[in-house]
């Protein structure tokens, strides 16, 4: 945290920096006397804030806060600070949130790989419980994408961000009405937003959850964007893509669901309660009877196969400290059998400490010696990068902002945190990448080409 002040938030003080946005940032919020943890996120305000902007963000708090179901991020509250306060708080609207304790689902999904079957099967459901929720609501949230489903403490997906939402249907008469603004990022919309015609809302969120699906079983985006300027979704058009993995390891009954979703004709496209009523989601779960642990074991499976998670959490027991009573207090809330079996808790200086990002490891290497190799080895890959000048007098983490464009062309951007770690007796490094915007898929991707370059690789500690 800087020296900004913040306000409380109905009780909630902002502890730290837990992500962002391109237009927000997101924090972690604890009630101290309540021992409860929310996620505040915040959007500043300054001199040149429009009122445009102003009642986007309204528009946004509405929405989000009239909707509550188990499968949608809860909004709890939110206060203003006009820029007449600014010389006792930070001016911005903050918006206090539940926190997703399991952090990105993506976060556990191996790149090019997805997870088994039952894993996608359960929280599809999951996700099309919520989507229905959502429409019931007459709200279209027309920004289905990888980074806003999420996973709270328990396991459960939560369905998040309604920055883009638009309500399309009015409760008490029941009528529709068409929309017209273009918004989403490009492998995720679907094809009739790529014309100038009024379409109707609720056939674009069935596509943006088949888009989903599809990244769950195959560990990424089916194209580019949906259009002939796409090879792959020219090949998709053809039919030829069939005969291609990921799409030809797909079960029969998958195959149909994602084809029924992604469905180019939208008054063809399978309806919601098409998708309930399908073989491949009517059928029992196999983990819906499980317990937390057995969920994350299932989740993180292929994490584990191809040695991800090895280098997220080497075992490194009895060569760290204990965890402190602050910040166990400030953390309880996010431990469970489900996000400790995630591995949600690194071990740093001093002690356990929750970190809901996978994208993370240790090296044998010491912070001061570390930065510049990681410095050097993402720029060899393209990644833009800009040292943070640490604070003067504080013994805090090295930190990179960092930032490109992923191989589907959409634009990431995040942090590179890099502070001291003693192990065995020697100084290490304790290095964690946290993503602010962007597909999770792709940040784990660069995780992964940071951990294997040549300048890098050599210090990873593994397990």
């Amino acid at each position: 945290m800087s020296s900004t002040k913040y306000p409380k938030v109905i009780g909630f003080t902002l502890v730290k920096q837990i992500g962002g946005g391109g237009f927000s940032t997101v924090y972690r919020a604890v009630n101290f006397d309540d021992h409860r943890v929310a996620a505040c996120k915040v959007i500043a305000f300054n001199d040149k804030s429009t009122d445009a902007q102003r009642k986007t963000i309204e528009k946004e708090m509405r929405i989000h806060s009239a909707l509550k179901h188990q499968h949608v991020l809860e909004f709890l509250n939110a206060v203003v600070v006009e820029l007449k306060h600014q010389h006792l708080y930070a001016p911005g609207i903050y918006m206090l949130m539940e926190l997703a304790g399991g952090g990105d689902l993506f976060d556990k999904i191996v790149p090019d790989v997805g997870v088994k079957d039952d894993v996608a099967h359960l929280y599809f459901n999951q996700l099309l419980s919520g989507m229905d929720y959502i429409h019931s609501q007459g709200v279209c949230h027309r920004d289905m994408k990888p980074e806003n489903i999420l996973l709270d403490a328990a396991g459960h997906l939560k369905i998040s961000d309604f920055g883009l939402s638009a309500v399309y249907k009015l409760k008490e008469t029941g009528r529709t009405r068409p929309l017209t603004e273009r918004c989403g990022s490009l492998p995720y919309v679907a094809p009739e937003l790529n014309t100038d015609e009024p379409y109707y809302a609720e056939p674009i969120d069935v596509w943006g959850i088949g888009v989903i699906l599809y990244a769950m079983l195959a560990g990424n985006t089916p194209w580019d964007e949906p259009t002939t300027h796409s090879p792959e979704f020219s090949r998709y058009l053809s039919g030829t893509i069939f005969d291609e993995r990921p799409w030809s390891r797909f079960s029969p009954d998958a195959l149909s669901l994602v084809c029924g979703l992604l469905t180019v004709e939208p008054r063809d496209r399978l309806t919601l309660a098409d998708a309930f009523q399908h073989p491949w989601c009517m059928r029992p779960s196999q983990l819906a009877s499980q317990g937390p642990m057995m969920l994350a074991e299932q989740l993180t499976e292929q994490l584990r196969a191809n040695g991800d998670l090895d280098l997220a959490a080497p075992d490194l027991a009895g060569h760290v400290q204990d965890e402190d009573g602050d910040q166990m207090m400030a953390s309880a809330p996010q431990v469970s059998q489900f996000t400790q079996s995630l591995m949600l808790f690194s071990q740093t200086q001093s002690g356990s400490r929750y970190t809901p990002h996978l994208t993370r490891f240790y090296a044998s290497l010491g912070h001061t010696l570390l930065m510049p190799l990681i410095h050097e080895s993402l720029e060899a890959l393209n990644v833009r990068c800009k040292a943070v000048p640490p604070v003067e007098g504080q013994d805090g983490p090295l930190r990179l902002r960092i930032g490109g464009y992923d191989a589907r062309k959409i634009m990431f951007k995040g942090w590179v945190d890099v502070e001291r770690f003693t192990y065995r007796g020697s100084v290490g490094s304790y290095c964690v990448m946290q993503r602010d915007v962007g597909s999770p898929i792709s940040w784990r991707q660069l995780w992964k080409a940071l951990i294997n370059s040549s300048g890098v690789e050599p210090h990873v500690l593994r397990k």
